[in-house]
């Protein structure tokens, strides 16, 4: 396990008055032992800072430390991590237990050594019964995990996952990444998780950096991103239905703008008068789409009770404690 150190990292494509900076200047401390999620957009340079870490890509400026060692020059072979793709990159004509233990027979480790190794790491993704299969023969979710399994092999430092689950379908994604939490619980090796997906990102994350446009937005427990987002990006990003933002709220202030998550909406009583759109019934719940005013407005409600109709009229009022205000400028919390 090691702890990884960012400090002032930037990245730039190109020099002079043509050079495009891609990311600005992160800060971030991931403790020994922790899994930390970068989150955010397509495009927001997430997966860039990822292989900065791996040594994929150059550094332009700052430095990057990963057991207390700054590793800016060292080769990506030489920072003893151990990286797991979108794309699963395995052999197809190794079996599975071949392909898990390739990188440790290129390292001339004893027989008897890789055995163990390959055979430990196949108990803990459950992949005992398939060591002598080939790549075609598997699902793309066990196929996944082999390529976790080469990783877990090689014992690390630090596990670099960038956005491993993209390629499997929503019911494999979700059991995928409670297989990851089991993992990490199991072998406490320093993560960094990147994915665009906010739900993956919720559900995995000890804490999550959530990225937009180069720029480390916020670096918090799930909890704290939540429920006290730094930005307006940040409160419209994570959450689904994201946060209400609104700049001309009815109780509004002077250059600041309104936040307030649809579930933190009641419907009833004297509160904001509310003109209904549509509704969606989600299961359990139901979305009420609406507009106050010239802005639209999302609560969220249990389903049982009649739904609203397209055109009534309702009242909603926020719960106490629960409003958010940003800086009508900035963006940034008040």
């Amino acid at each position: 396990m090691a702890e990884i150190i960012l400090r002032d990292v930037i990245k730039r494509y190109g020099a002079g008055k043509q050079a495009l900076q891609v990311i600005h200047g992160v800060n971030a401390q991931v403790g020994s032992g922790e899994f930390v999620v970068i989150v955010g957009p397509s495009g927001c340079g997430k997966s860039t800072l990822l292989r900065m870490v791996a040594g994929l890509e150059e550094i332009s400026s700052g430095t990057i430390e990963i057991g207390g060692r700054v590793v800016n020059d060292v080769e990506p072979a030489d920072r003893d991590i151990a990286m797991v793709f979108q794309n699963y990159a395995l052999y197809p004509h190794m079996s599975v237990y071949d392909n898990m233990a390739y990188g440790l027979k290129i390292r001339k480790m004893p027989v008897d050594e890789i055995r163990k190794r390959v055979d430990d790491a196949a108990k803990i993704l459950e992949l005992s019964h398939l060591l002598e299969r080939k790549p075609r023969q598997l699902s793309g979710g066990q196929r996944q995990r082999v390529a976790m399994g080469r990783a877990i092999v090689r014992a690390p430092q630090v596990f670099l996952f960038d956005e491993p689950l993209s390629n499997l379908d929503a019911k494999l994604r979700a059991q995928t990444r409670i297989e990851i939490q089991k993992l990490h619980r199991e072998l406490g090796i320093t993560s960094l998780f990147v994915t665009h997906d906010q739900v993956e990102a919720m559900t995995l994350a000890q804490r999550m950096i959530v990225m937009n446009a180069g720029r480390m937005e916020q670096f918090g427990t799930p909890e704290e991103v939540y429920h006290r987002p730094a930005s307006t990006f940040v409160a419209s990003f994570i959450g689904s239905p994201p946060m209400n933002l609104l700049k001309n709220a009815p109780a509004g202030r002077s250059g600041a703008i309104l936040g307030i998550r649809p579930e933190h909406l009641d419907v009833g009583g004297e509160g904001w008068e509310v003109q209904v759109d549509t509704c969606e019934l989600l299961g359990a719940e139901r979305l009420i789409y609406g507009r106050i005013g010239s802005e639209q407005l999302i609560i969220r409600v249990e389903e049982s009770g009649a739904a609203p109709k397209p055109g009534d009229t309702i009242r909603v009022r926020p719960r106490e404690g629960r409003i958010h205000w940003f800086d009508a400028e900035s963006g940034k919390r008040i």
